[in-house]
């Protein structure tokens, strides 16, 4: 991994679709944006946040997540998910993420991060079904 700037922001701009409701994804009986797929698209905008300092054999895998989902937002509403890196700490990256729909804020997370080798992190987990 070359050396990441601290402060650098990625902003993911996404629709809630029928597939993120809560009752879609069963984490919840309501037409409205689902916990899961919120903290799905903050980890997303984390790991694009990164990804231009990796290397082309590496990957990020989430380590750790702390979050809050504070206001609801319905079916066909803009989300937009704001991941600033943090710090780094050798292959451990931190974010803070911040989810908003139109109205204002609905969710927030620190996130954490770890900078893998892509085929030899797949190939250890591959090897899970051979035991």
């Amino acid at each position: 991994m070359r050396e990441a700037g601290i402060g650098k922001e990625y902003i993911l701009t996404s629709e809630v679709t029928k597939d993120k409701l809560a009752v879609t994804v069963e984490s919840g009986e309501l037409e409205v944006f689902a916990t899961p797929m919120m903290i799905a698209a903050m980890e997303k905008a984390s790991s694009l946040c990164i990804k231009e300092f990796l290397e082309a054999s590496e990957t990020t895998v989430g380590t750790y997540i702390e979050v809050s989902h504070t206001s609801a937002t319905p079916l066909g509403m803009k989300i937009f998910v704001k991941a600033v890196l943090m710090s780094v700490n050798g292959r451990e990256i931190e974010f803070e993420a911040e989810a908003s729909d139109e109205k204002g804020i609905i969710g927030k997370a620190k996130h954490k991060r770890f900078v893998v080798n892509s085929e030899k992190f797949q190939n250890k987990t591959n090897q899970k079904l051979q035991e």
